[in-house]
């Protein structure tokens, strides 16, 4: 089978949902305000824990295509690995150090942990269950088994000794642990096997630890047998049954997996790194031998074993999770991605925006024509990224009017053509400006390679502000045209300038030659890359000075309009509902009778419904196919609707510490758009889930008949087909 790191980028999964994380550990204190409960927030890290049960939901459902509930569970292991490492292992460092201090719900740190650990044990239980109980039974009838050794006839069982022999064991190194051979390092994520022996001549018992190799497919495919079934068994469960090859003379006695996951946070003081490159390089270093923060053990280990590697790990029994194997769920992948069309998802294919199609069939797409048209809305992934984003870029590389390009990139692909084309465009002789950002989690490594390749093809490149990331995703192209004058072509997007997660990623973005845009966009790339200082921005609002700000005063606005008899209507679409300022003032919404919608994806501490509080709060979840990404934020203001989409969640990170930039729509007809898009995910027509008073979530799937709701993706997927009006496919 194809290698894992084939089959998805590290931690930026390559469907339906994914975790954010980051170091957003500001322990701020609420706002004093007398009129508002104390009790009013929800616990970050169980909403977060809510969120990807919601995840596992999906894996649960029968009414989910086979393979695609396998990759349900695979996101929810790999969601959970990065929330251990981010997050838990950000709240035990901080309480180590002692900087942690009590949440704004009033939890110390160490009721939080434990809050999180009962949570945790409970879903990982389940998980296993649903893999075990639900998931692996129907994957056997669609004849897709995952054996054991047990399961094996003879015949199998000499194909795979060979098969062991020839490409396996050479690969194995076993190591030793005693007096001579310390107990060895235990990477994290990584899938091993502890061993215990005995020596028949000093009748000693030794501890060994075999580390299964990451560069082997997980799943080893047996051969076929006549029946057309696909077979595969675990490679685990292959080593373990010739695990005595490898100790010659000695009697195994008790052979255990286990996986460690450690803290695999990066920091930087960027105040004292005279070379962020340099640093980040380093600390990625340091990265791999962080401390032990959970050992997931099988449900068969002896405590012998056990206790020893307690002992040597150095964690408590709080920090244990033992499960049924198989461990690492995260291999599923490599199941999810067997070619079976039936057991999938139906592929919806990605059309050409009809503001980008040319007039005439024959004639070849000018994006920089299309964009003097009108303010172009794109949708991705139900309307292209490769005709319209990449497009943009290519034609602005080989064009010779175009005289510069100034781009944000917070994380793209390997073999991303839009780094190909800035390199294009910076050989031609034009100005090209990068602001890469290094620090973007998990990719940082990655950003360092292409900043470099970057730098050498002659790009102008920037590594961001001091004590700030660049999230914003934006790009600013300096085009003269034919009368002499020079046209600002600007994107503004709510997603990163990625060919591959813009395929299952969901988000905007917004074409404009707008003259104001641009020439906002300028002083905005001259301070963030230069020491302008820029204060006066009108269709965008920056972040971290004028965001919360602004939207603060968006929200009062509405208050204003609704005590005066006004139209007035709040309604978000983000990520994450985070930051305690921003919550309050959608309090204070609601307690004037404003009607507020919020569609979040994972995280939310506002407590919907609360009587004299929150009564006209709604908060909505929609997860499925696509990893719903876009921000929308609209606000009615009197009839006149104020909409903005961009790059921020209302997260203390992305106020307080990040470059983010919205922008404001204002073409009617894209603004109706927005509003659909609104009306069919806060449908309750569609399937969804409802947050409740105790911070769990109530899905809703099924009318009063018992007939299934709409899937807001699909929906979505069929309007904008629709739009083409006989359009190319792109």
């Amino acid at each position: 089978m194809t290698p894992m790191d084939e089959i998805r980028p590290e931690y930026d999964v390559a469907a339906g949902v994914g975790g954010d994380f980051a170091e957003d550990f500001d322990e701020i204190t609420p706002p004093h305000s007398d009129d508002l409960p104390h009790d009013r927030f929800l616990d970050r890290e169980l909403s977060w824990l809510a969120f990807n049960q919601r995840v596992l939901e999906l894996a649960e459902d029968v009414e989910v295509p086979l393979l695609e509930r396998v990759n349900f569970l695979a996101i929810f292991a790999s969601n959970l690995d990065e929330f251990f490492m981010v997050r838990v292992a950000g709240l035990k460092r901080r309480m180590v150090t002692g900087i942690a201090v009590p949440t704004n719900t009033g939890r110390s740190p160490q009721q939080v942990l434990e809050d999180i650990s009962h949570t945790a044990h409970a879903l990982q239980d389940r998980h296993a269950r649903a893999f075990s109980d639900l998931v692996k039974p129907a994957l056997d009838d669609a004849d897709i088994h995952i054996e054991s050794w047990s399961d094996l006839g003879d015949a199998d069982r000499e194909r795979l000794d060979e098969l062991f022999s020839e490409q396996i064991y050479p690969v194995l190194m076993p190591l030793a642990v005693d007096p001579a051979h310390p107990f060895p390092y235990i990477s994290g994520l990584s899938l091993n096997l502890s061993v215990r022996i005995r020596n028949p001549k000093t009748d000693t018992v030794e501890f060994a630890r075999l580390k299964v190799p990451p560069i082997l497919s997980r799943f080893i495919a047996l051969p076929d047998d006549g029946t057309g079934r696909e077979r595969y068994i675990p490679i685990e469960d292959l080593i373990s049954n010739h695990v005595q090859e490898l100790f010659p003379g000695m009697e195994v006695l008790e052979h255990h997996e286990f996986r460690v996951t450690r803290n695999e946070d990066v920091e930087v003081d960027e105040d004292e790194s005279e070379n962020l490159i340099q640093a980040l390089e380093r600390e990625l270093l340091r990265r791999r031998f962080g401390p032990p923060i959970r050992l997931e053990i099988t449900d068969d280990m002896d405590d012998v074993t056990l206790e020893l590697l307690i002992g040597e790990l150095r964690i408590t029994k709080q920090e244990v999770y033992r499960l049924p194997a198989p461990l690492g769920l995260t291999g599923l992948f490599e199941i999810a991605a067997i070619e079976r069309p039936s057991r999938k998802y139906p592929p919806h294919l990605p059309v050409t925006s009809t503001q980008l199609l040319p007039s005439e069939p024959t004639e070849e797409p000018d994006i920089f024509r299309s964009i003097r048209a009108g303010d172009i809305l794109v949708h991705h992934p139900y309307e292209s990224f490769a005709t319209s984003v990449q497009a943009f870029f290519e034609q602005a590389a080989h064009d010779p009017n175009v005289l510069a390009i100034k781009q944000t990139l917070y994380r793209t692909s390997g073999d991303s053509p839009i780094i190909g084309a800035l390199i294009r465009a910076a050989e031609a002789g034009k100005a090209v400006l990068a602001l890469v950002e290094v620090k973007a989690r998990f990719d940082e490594q990655a950003n360092i390679s292409w900043a470099r390749k970057l730098e050498k093809a002659g790009v102008h490149v920037v590594y961001g502000l001091v004590g700030l990331k660049t999230h914003c995703k934006l790009t600013l192209i300096i085009r003269q045209e034919a009368d002499g004058t020079l046209g600002h072509y600007s994107h503004v997007g709510t997603g990163n300038y990625n060919p591959k997660t813009s395929r299952v990623y969901e988000d905007y973005g917004l074409f404009t030659a707008d003259k104001q845009v641009g020439k906002e966009l300028t002083r905005l790339f001259n301070e963030l890359s230069g020491y302008a200082l820029e204060k006066k921005y009108k269709r965008l609002l920056v972040a971290p000075r004028y965001l919360r700000k602004g939207l603060l005063n968006l929200i009062k606005t509405e208050i204003k309009n609704h005590e005066a008899g006004k139209p007035a209507r709040i309604r978000l679409k983000l990520n994450s509902l985070v930051d305690e300022i921003i919550i309050d003032a959608l309090y204070r919404a609601s307690m004037a009778g404003v009607p507020v919608e919020i569609w979040v994806r994972g995280i939310c501490t506002l407590i919907p419904g609360v009587a004299g509080l929150s009564e006209t709060i709604k908060v909505t979840s929609v997860l499925g196919r696509y990893l719903e990404h876009s921000r929308i934020f609209w606000f009615d203001n009197a009839g006149s609707p104020a909409v903005y989409i961009g790059s921020a969640d209302m997260m203390h990170r992305n106020l307080d510490r990040r470059i983010e930039v919205l922008v404001q729509i204002t073409d009617p007809h894209h603004i109706s758009q927005l509003e659909s898009q609104l009306d069919r995910g806060m449908s309750n027509e569609r399937q969804s889930w409802s947050l409740r008073l105790d911070g769990s979530w109530t899905r809703h799937f099924r009318d009063d008949s018992g007939e299934l709701l709409g899937d807001v993706q699909n929906d979505t997927m069929q309007d904008i087909s629709a739009r083409k009006r006989g359009g190319i496919v792109a």
